[in-house]
Formats: C-alpha cells, structure tokens, sequence
C-alpha cells in the first residue's frame, strides 16, 4: 500500500473512533486527506512533516473535534455549526485568535485614503495603487461573503542575546508562511466537506485592510499606537485572512480603548506616532530599516539606537503587553514551533556578510525582505550608534562601496566613532 493510502487508513480510524461516527463517514476523512495532499506528487506523508507532526498522530490537526462530529458537518445545513467547525479547525491548526466578519468595505477605508493623501504612507507606493482593492474585500474573490479572520501569538520566552535589536515577530521563521501554510490546510479540509467553497488566503501580500477584518472579527481594537490589541492577549499576534464564497455567523466587532494612557505616543524615539492612532510610517523605525530602500534621514539614525530591522518599543511600553494576575495570557510565549527563536549572527558578522552568505543565513525569515543592502545599511547606523571602536575596520570596507547608500553611511558611522577616538587622517569626514 502507498504512504499516502496508509496515512489515510490510518487517519480515518483515528477520526472515526475519535468522533464516534459510522464507518460510511470514513470516506469523508479520506476526502479531506486526499484535497489537502493537493495530488499525488505532494503525499500526505509530506503534508504532515509541514506541520512538524509527522511522529505525532494524536496531535494532527484533523478535523476529529469532539462537540463537532465530522459526519454533521458534512452534512452541514447549520450556518452555525459550519462556523463553529471553522474555528474549531483554525484552533486545532494553532491559531490563538480566529473570529468571522462580513467581507464587506471595511469602517476605516475613508481614514486610510485620508492617510495615503496625507503622504503617511512614505514611498510604499503599492498601497496607494491597491487602494482601491484593499476598500473592498469582495473584489479579491467573486462572490467573497465572509472573512476568516486568525491570529498567531509570536511573542518569544526570552529575547535573544544579540548585540542589536530585531523587532519580535521576525525572530523566527517567517510568519507569511506560517500562516499561509496553515491557511491552506484549513481551506483544503473546507473545500473537502463544501466543495463549491472558493476562497483566497490573505498574508500581508494580499491587499486587504487586515487589522479592520480583524476588529469587525472580534480579534481585537485600534491601541493608539494603530497596533492591533486583544483585551486577554495584547498585541504581540500576526494577523492572517481567508476570504470565502460562503456565508457564516459574524462576530461581534471588539471593543476597547487606551483610556488616557499615552506610553506609545512618548515611548517613540523618533515621532513616527504624531497624534493618537495616527502613524507617520517615513519616521517609523520599522518601516524606515524595512520598507525603505534609500538612505535613512539622518535625524532618525541616532534614535534608531541598536534598531536593525522593525522596531517592538511602542508596543513594550504597552500596558496590555504585560502579565496580570487576572490577564495571564498577555505576553505568554509562542507555542509554535516555527516561530521559536532563530541562532541570530553578531553585528560584526553581519557586517561581514556577502549578499550570497545572507540569503542563505535568512532563508525563510522576514528579515530577508529588507535585503542585504538594506541589512548592511542598518548595520552600519547600529554600528554608529554602539560607538564601538572595534567595529572600524568593518565600517571602513564600505566607505569605497559601488552602493552610494552604503557609502554615505558608512561615513556617517565613522563620524559616530570619532566622537569617541579619531579616526585616522585618510578616513577623516568633513563635518
């Protein structure tokens, strides 16, 4: 018998006995065993190893939930109970957060055009050109009646022992394709049980307005540093979307506030929050060591301080981000394994680092979306900013750099240094 059959024996016996449905059902598990493996080059064995739970057969995430026998919702004729099986679903995938919403142009689309007209959005150009896609979510999928809305706790144990700082949702592996991967699955096994289900899984990539999906979903409201916040939870979570031709039970819309605290609004070094719940993203530091591909303005290089790559401050200041005798879950660590930690390089490695060595040491992390250049840049103004003298001869290499970028910076570093020992005479920089 192939892999895949065994699998698929083997997971209908384990579904059947765990819901306590008649054999005949079994063929449904089979169904959704053989629409998630996608055809026979991709067996289901493979599948499993995605999920890190190939060893683990009591752990899959089938959708053997007790309370939501598959033989019912195969037959599903209750709006409801489809819904719930949904979350049932998302949940047994990892999701901490998974709520529904209408797939209706989102309540804040008139201040996100207000936000783009205003220049806010800095050189991020494609927001202004998806603009008119991301106000109305049914023009992603025909036919799209609702939104799957699912949030992923990235928040790690402890923080890394590096000599610069990585923004907290970046420290393992990418969580697009976390998310993207999970999202699939729980399509696949839909789509097995209602096959005329469409959907379309959206990661960031896909231009949809996800923070207010996610609040009509219930999954959280607007802090006033425009992050996302759960009331139990706080806001260390990524926010993942699955848009469907199919109609569920809708969430109530979350609730919240800040109230009068304005920790964020002082905590950030460079101004980026210039009102509450209004971010000027070109003085963000996440989006100034991400999104920008040019030379960083000068006045935002010292408080970017130890910053290489995004930026947690306005959301380490946050009191919703702390545990609470009465709110243990905010700020618990990440139970998936695929956004542990990764072994991060020194600053002085990193500064080595040829463009062939840094995408194989980020492969399939999100720091690879600032690319080497933009890497190196930072690196550069972190290693200004340490004032390290150890560090000269690796600023040094890229005063002569091909890149006008690495070379302006690297004299901006090297001035950084003087202030703590000169610099000898050939490299001195003009002031």
């Amino acid at each position: 018998m192939p892999p895949a059959a065994k699998w698929i024996t083997c997971y209908t016996a384990i579904v059947a006995h765990s819901c306590n449905f008649r054999v005949d059902d079994g063929r449904i598990c089979a169904r959704i065993l053989c629409r998630i493996s996608r055809s026979a080059a991709q067996p289901v064995q493979k599948q499993l190893e995605i999920g890190h739970l190939l060893n683990k057969p009591h752990a899959i995430p089938f959708p053997c939930l007790r309370g939501v026998p598959l033989c019912e919702t195969a037959r599903m004729n209750s709006t409801a109970a489809l819904t719930r099986w949904i979350k049932l679903y998302a949940q047994a995938l990892g999701f901490e957060l998974v709520g529904v919403a209408p797939a209706q142009p989102p309540p804040h689309a008139d201040s996100f055009l207000l936000w783009l007209a205003q220049g806010y959005g800095g050189t991020m150009d494609y927001l202004e050109r998806t603009a008119h896609l991301r106000i109305n979510p049914a023009a992603l999928l025909e036919g799209a009646r609702s939104a799957v809305v699912v949030g992923l706790n990235y928040a790690p144990a402890e923080l890394p022992d590096t000599d610069y700082r990585i923004a907290r949702y970046a420290l393992g592996d990418d969580y697009h394709l976390v998310i993207r991967e999970k999202l699939e699955m729980l399509l696949s096994a839909l789509q097995a049980l209602v096959p005329e289900v469409q959907g379309r899984i959206c990661v960031d990539s896909a231009p949809v307005l996800e923070r207010d999906l996610a609040m009509l979903a219930g999954l959280g409201w607007y802090g006033k540093n425009t992050c996302l916040i759960n009331t139990p939870r706080g806001s260390y979570f990524v926010i993942g979307v699955l848009l469907l031709t199919l109609e569920l039970e809708y969430d109530t819309p979350a609730q919240g506030g800040c109230g009068t605290c304005r920790l964020c609004l002082d905590a950030c070094p460079t101004g980026a929050l210039v009102a509450p719940y209004q971010l000027d993203a070109r003085k963000c530091i996440s989006y100034l060591t991400i999104e920008l591909r040019g030379s960083i303005p000068e006045e935002y290089r010292a408080p970017m301080g130890k910053w290489l790559f995004g930026c947690d401050i306005c959301q380490e200041v946050c009191p919703f981000n702390r545990p609470r005798a009465h709110q243990p879950l905010r700020a618990q660590p990440t139970t998936e394994p695929r956004l542990q930690p990764r072994s991060l390089p020194t600053l002085a490695e990193i500064l080595q680092m040829s463009e062939t060595e840094f995408a194989e040491r980020f492969r399939g992390s999100a720091i690879k979306r600032t690319k080497w250049r933009g890497l190196i840049r930072n690196a550069l103004i972190v290693a200004g900013n340490k004032r390290d003298p150890t560090l000269r001869p690796l600023i040094e290499q890229y005063l002569h750099h091909d890149d006008p970028v690495l070379r302006e910076t690297a004299a901006w570093a090297l001035a950084q240094l003087e202030l703590v020992e000169p610099a000898p005479a050939e490299y001195r920089v003009a002031q």
